[in-house]
C-alpha cells in the first residue's frame, strides 16, 4: 500500500509515483508495471496473463512499454482501464531509440503488417505434408536400409519445418486467430513432434524478456554440458528455474571439452526437449491445456514408435531414430548461433533499454532468400525480437530499416553468414572450456549429478 509521502500531486489532478517507489511494488504479492508513464497492479492478472507470469515477474515495478508493444496488438490496449490504480509515473522518460522504435512499431501496424501472413503457411503445411507422406511411405513400402535412412533424413527435415511452424503458432503469427494458433500449435507440436507448445510458450517467452540474462534466460542454462561464459562458473541461481545452475567438478569436466562435444550434443538435444515436456506436464505448476497437452504428447509417443516399430529389426530402428535426430540437429544449431556468441549480462530485464538488450543479444544469420524456408525467418533474428508478433515474411524487408536504426543509434547489428556463425560460436564455447580448465579457478567440491534437474 502506498504511503501519502510515495504520492506526488503535480497540479493537474493527477497522482504521482516516483520510478523508485515502483520499485517497491516487485513481487508476486505486489506486482506493478508502467506502461506510457500509467501505473497498472497486474498483482492477479498475472496468474491469468496468456503469456505466462514469468515475463510480468521479470519487469515487475519498471515501465514496460516497449515490451509490452512488442507482444500486444493493439486491441490489448483497453483491457488495461480495469487495471489501472489511478497513478502516474512522476519520472517517466522516452528516449530517442525507444521512441524511434514505437513510431515503427506503430506504422508497421497502420500497414498492416501484423495481419498481413502471406502464404508461406500454406507452402510450408504443403512440404511438410509431401516430406511426411515420403517418409511414411519409405518405411511401409520399401525393404532398403538405404530408402529407411533417407525416409529418416526427411522425417527430420519435416521437424525442422514443423518447429517453424508451431514458433509461429506461438506467437500468433500462423493464423487468423488465437483459438486456431492453439489448436495449430498442439497439433503440430505436441502430435506431430512430442514437444509440448505449453513448454515451449514458458521457456521461449522468458528467452524474449530476458533475452541473454545467463540467470534469467532459460535458453543460456545448460549446465552440466554446456557454458557460453566463465560468469556460469560461479554456480548462479537461476530465475527462471527456482534452483542454483551448480557448477561442480563435473560441470567442468564437460564444458572443458564443450567446443568438441557442442555438435554431437545437438544431434541427440531433442531427447531433453522430450524431458522437458514430460517433466512439466507432469509437474505441479499451471499450465494452460494441460489436458490438451498431455493428449497430443500421447499422440506422438503413439505413432512415432509406431512407424520405427515397422522396421525390420532393431539395428535398423536405432539408425532411423538416430538420423532423424541428428537431421533436426541442424536445427538445434540454428538455434544456439542466434545467442550463444552474443552478449550476455547477469540480472534482471530492464523495461527502459528493451531495444538495446535485443540488440546486445542477438545474433542474424546471413542468406539469400531463397533459403529463407531453411531458417524458418529466425536468421532474422533481432528484427523477430524487436517485433515477434510481425509474420516471418516480413522481416526481410524491416532489415534494412532496423540495420540503419542500430547505426543511428550506434548500437551493434550483426549479420553473418551461417559458416561464420558457427566458427563464433565454437571461439565462444573454446574461450568457456579453456577458462573452465584453469586450476586458479577451483570448482565447489559437489560431486551431485544434476543433469536431470538441470532444464535446458
Amino acid at each position: 500500500m502506498l504511503h501519502f509521502s510515495e504520492l506526488n500531486s503535480m497540479g493537474d489532478g493527477k497522482k504521482y509515483i516516483t520510478s523508485e517507489e515502483l520499485k517497491k511494488h516487485n513481487n508476486p504479492s505486489d506486482l506493478w508495471i508502467s506502461i506510457q508513464g500509467k501505473v497498472y497492479n497486474v498483482t492477479e492478472w498475472a496468474k491469468e496473463h496468456p503469456g505466462g507470469d514469468i515475463p510480468l515477474l521479470n519487469l515487475a515495478g519498471q515501465d514496460v512499454t516497449d515490451a509490452f508493444i512488442a507482444f500486444h496488438p493493439g486491441t490489448a490496449w483497453k483491457h488495461l482501464d480495469k487495471l489501472f490504480t489511478g497513478y502516474h509515473l512522476k519520472d517517466y522518460q522516452v528516449s530517442e531509440v525507444s521512441r524511434e522504435y514505437r513510431k515503427l512499431a506503430s506504422e508497421f501496424a497502420k500497414a498492416g503488417m501484423f495481419e498481413k501472413k502471406g502464404h508461406g503457411v500454406i507452402y510450408s503445411l504443403c512440404f511438410v505434408s509431401l516430406l511426411l507422406s515420403a517418409c511414411v511411405y519409405g518405411v511401409l513400402y520399401s525393404e532398403s536400409f538405404w530408402i529407411h535412412m533417407l525416409s529418416a533424413a526427411l522425417l527430420g527435415l519435416a521437424w525442422m519445418q514443423i518447429a517453424y511452424l508451431g514458433h509461429d503458432a506461438g506467437h500468433y503469427q500462423m493464423m487468423a486467430t488465437r483459438g486456431w494458433n492453439k489448436f495449430a500449435g498442439i497439433f503440430i507440436g505436441n502430435c506431430i513432434t512430442g514437444i509440448s507448445i505449453a513448454w515451449w510458450k514458458w521457456t521461449h517467452n522468458a528467452h524474449h524478456i530476458a533475452c541473454n540474462s545467463l540467470d534469467y534466460d532459460p535458453d543460456l542454462q545448460h549446465l552440466p554440458m554446456l557454458a557460453v561464459s566463465s560468469k556460469l562458473f560461479n554456480s548462479l541461481t537461476s530465475v527462471f528455474y527456482g534452483r542454483q545452475l551448480t557448477f561442480d567438478p563435473l560441470a567442468r569436466f564437460f564444458v572443458s571439452y564443450q567446443h568438441y562435444t557442442y555438435y554431437p550434443i545437438m544431434c541427440v538435444a531433442r531427447v531433453n526437449l522430450y524431458l522437458q515436456t514430460i517433466l512439466l506436464l507432469l509437474s505441479k505448476r499451471k499450465i494452460p491445456d494441460r489436458g490438451l497437452n498431455i493428449i497430443g504428447t500421447l499422440i506422438f509417443w503413439t505413432w512415432f514408435p509406431l512407424l520405427v516399430s515397422r522396421l525390420p529389426n532393431w539395428p535398423e530402428r536405432v539408425a532411423f531414430v538416430l538420423v532423424s535426430f541428428c537431421v533436426t540437429g541442424i536445427q538445434h544449431v540454428q538455434f544456439t548461433l542466434n545467442h550463444f556468441a552474443a552478449n550476455v549480462y547477469v540480472g534482471p530485464p530492464k523495461g527502459n533499454d528493451w531495444f538495446e538488450k535485443q540488440t546486445s543479444g542477438t545474433i542474424d544469420i546471413a542468406c539469400s532468400s531463397y533459403m529463407d524456408w531453411f531458417f524458418g525467418g529466425l536468421q532474422f533474428q533481432l528484427e523477430h525480437h524487436l517485433f515477434p508478433r510481425l509474420p516471418r515474411c516480413h522481416l526481410r524487408s524491416i532489415s534494412p530499416i532496423v540495420r540503419e536504426l542500430c547505426k543511428k543509434h550506434n548500437l551493434p547489428y550483426i549479420s553473418i553468414s551461417f559458416y561464420d556463425a558457427n566458427v563464433m560460436t565454437l571461439k565462444t564455447l573454446r574461450t568457456a572450456a579453456l577458462q573452465a580448465r584453469d586450476i586458479t579457478n577451483p570448482a565447489p567440491q559437489n560431486l551431485v549429478w544434476e543433469a536431470f534437474n538441470t532444464h535446458g
